[in-house]
């Protein structure tokens, strides 16, 4: 079992920065990637961003490339997401989600809101 603690969430303009971080403990070692979604109040939740744990392969969403970065830290068992020029459009609940073989493990959340 893997589980995820997510942060870096919180208030902040059109056009400013944050960034999400995500701790994993437990069976990390049998991790295969991990990845970010978000959901917005009322709509279903969307794929952001996902990062291999080895090699480091990475893709996103159209709606995340060129703004968001996603990274990994494997000595930490953390995963980052940098995101750039945010829009309010991007306002919602983060969460974190690991895949450990055919198993997947998710974060509570953490809220990100922009104000225009």
């Amino acid at each position: 079992q893997v589980h995820l603690v997510e942060s870096g969430g919180g208030l902040v303009q059109a056009g400013g920065s944050l960034r999400l971080s995500c701790a994993a403990s437990g069976r990390t070692e049998s991790v295969g990637d991990m990845a970010w979604y978000r959901q917005a109040p009322g709509k279903e939740r969307e794929f952001v961003a996902a990062i291999r744990w080895t090699g480091g392969t990475t893709r996103y969403a159209d709606s995340a490339k060129d703004r968001f970065t996603i990274s990994r830290d494997n000595a930490k068992s953390t995963v980052y997401l940098q995101m750039n020029n945010l829009k309010p459009e991007d306002t919602a609940m983060y969460y974190c989600r690991s895949l450990v073989r055919e198993t997947f493990y998710w974060g509570q959340g953490t809220q990100v809101t922009v104000s225009s």
